[in-house]
């Protein structure tokens, strides 16, 4: 029997309005090559001058993941030669990191393993809960993006000098799942700090997995492998798989495993070998010697504590606790900053919680699936008119059924639920005369569902209560129709 052992390193552009250390834009999109000056390009005699709010975004990411920060740290040159690279090094951290030993405690759905040995977080915690290591977080500069088409290679140099944070963990991770549910509490985490869209379509958040197989028990690490090309967290759990299959095949066949850096090729679902693996020396780390060293201090460091929103952790502890949510909807409602804000604002309008969290973890949460957009702020919906959607169900004035559809047509032309109801005439039916004519023509026409209930068959009512409300046009009021089938059916007894 073999394990897996994982340590990922994500990279995450910050947002900040202008890059690392110049005052290009950061705005994606824009024009190929029309955001850059002489210092991201590394042109003769510019100098780099530090971006103070990367600086502290980064601060406030190492300090969320529990990192002990440095209190005097430097940035060095990281030597290497790629055409998207102008000045031929990248500017970036070594020695003296930023932040270094914090961690990460993990949900897994009770499939709790223990840390590695050797790493400072040696606690493994019950509950299905794992605590994966962080090794450092630190800063440095992006490089450009190369764009490939059948007969060239084009460059474009604006993401160059963009502000990103590197995220390296320990290799404390044993499966690909336990790696995608990392990724997706990190990328939590650094949405709720809002230092990050984390959108990995646009490249703004990016994955490279370092991955070894070894057997069960044994303390040395097998031969490390580096993934690259990993565009979605699924991407990193289905490279994960393959590689680690591939790897127990070659060691099951006697093969060794080289140490290199290989490509996941999604439409393939194979890794491909890309390059040998460099190692540290082979970047000639030296200080940047146009930036000083920089000190940060105790005030700085409980300023930026301080400022910290409640964590997703916290806020699901919370949920659970004061508003008695059961841990699946508090999960869901918390899964956003904006969706748990959106419920909290809800409920100060309407406070019942279970029946605001319902209607935000279905209808709401099903039309924001449905259209993909990037915040619960982009659906055209306030508290108000969400929670008068909601009274006006409560109340008995529209069914459930039509109150979706009014939902949908909220979210579609930012009208208000009482206009949209006036304009469409969908006042629920509960006059007993009304419906009394519709539910006669139903059960004349369901005569085998009428029989079926007479006989026993208890849920046949429910089928008629649906052809009534399909024939009111989901107008009918569902409670008094129930009644009135109820009575009309005893009668037939």
């Amino acid at each position: 029997m073999y394990e897996a052992v994982i340590g990922l390193e994500v990279h995450v552009q910050l947002s900040t309005a202008t890059k690392l250390f110049c005052g290009c834009s950061t705005l994606f999109g824009a024009q190929p090559n029309s955001q850059v000056c002489p210092v991201c390009m590394g042109l003769p005699g510019s100098l780099p001058v530090l971006n103070q709010k990367a600086f502290e975004y980064a601060i406030k990411v190492a300090v969320a993941l529990n990192c002990r920060i440095a209190e005097f740290t430097k940035f060095d040159r990281k030597n290497y030669f790629y055409p998207e690279l102008p000045k031929n090094f990248q500017i970036s951290q070594y020695d003296l990191p930023l932040s270094e030993d914090g961690f990460l405690d993990v949900h897994l759905n009770g499939n709790t393993n223990p840390v590695r040995k050797d790493s400072p977080n040696k606690i493994g915690l019950s509950n299905g809960v794992k605590r994966i290591g962080i090794k450092r977080v630190h800063l440095e500069e992006d490089a450009g993006k190369l764009i490939h088409t059948e007969d060239s290679s084009l460059v474009d140099f604006n993401r160059t000098g963009i502000p990103l944070l590197e995220i390296v963990s320990y290799p404390d991770i044993n499966s690909p799942q336990e790696a995608y549910q990392y990724l997706s509490s990190l990328k939590q985490i650094i949405r709720y700090l809002g230092v990050s869209s984390c959108d990995m379509e646009k490249g703004i958040l990016r994955c490279d997995a370092n991955v070894s197989v070894r057997k069960q028990g044994a303390k040395a690490l097998g031969v490390k492998i580096e993934l690259k090309n990993m565009n979605s967290f699924r991407g990193v759990r289905d490279a994960l798989d393959f590689e680690i299959k591939r790897q127990i095949e070659l060691l099951e066949e006697g093969r060794n495993i080289i140490q290199e850096t290989r490509l996941w090729d999604a439409q393939e679902r194979k890794s491909e070998s890309m390059r040998t693996k460099e190692e540290a020396q082979d970047y000639r780390y030296f200080p940047e010697p146009d930036l000083p060293p920089f000190t940060i201090s105790q005030q700085l460091q409980e300023k930026i504590r301080d400022s910290l929103p409640e964590l997703p952790e916290a806020r699901l502890a919370r949920f659970i606790r004061d508003y008695q949510l059961s841990e699946y909807d508090a999960g869901l409602l918390i899964s956003e900053k904006e969706i748990a804000d959106f419920f909290e604002n809800c409920f100060r309008l309407y406070p019942e919680a279970k029946i605001v969290a319902n209607w935000i973890c279905g209808p709401l949460l099903s039309e924001l699936n449905n259209r993909m957009p990037s915040s619960i702020s982009e659906l055209n919906i306030s508290a108000e008119d969400f929670i008068n959607l909601i009274k006006k169900v409560k109340d008995g004035e529209i069914s459930n059924l039509i109150a979706k559809s009014i939902l949908t047509e909220m979210i579609d032309t930012g009208e208000s639920p009482e206009g949209i109801i006036q304009k469409k005439n969908l006042i629920q039916i509960s006059d007993t005369e009304t419906l009394d004519k519709i539910i006669t023509e139903v059960l004349k026409d369901n005569a085998e569902s009428v029989k079926d209930y007479l006989n026993g068959k208890e849920n046949a009512i429910m089928f008629l209560v649906g052809r009534v409300m399909q024939k009111s046009k989901g107008k009918a009021n569902p409670k008094v129709v129930l009644e009135m089938l109820k009575k009309k059916l005893k009668r037939r007894d």
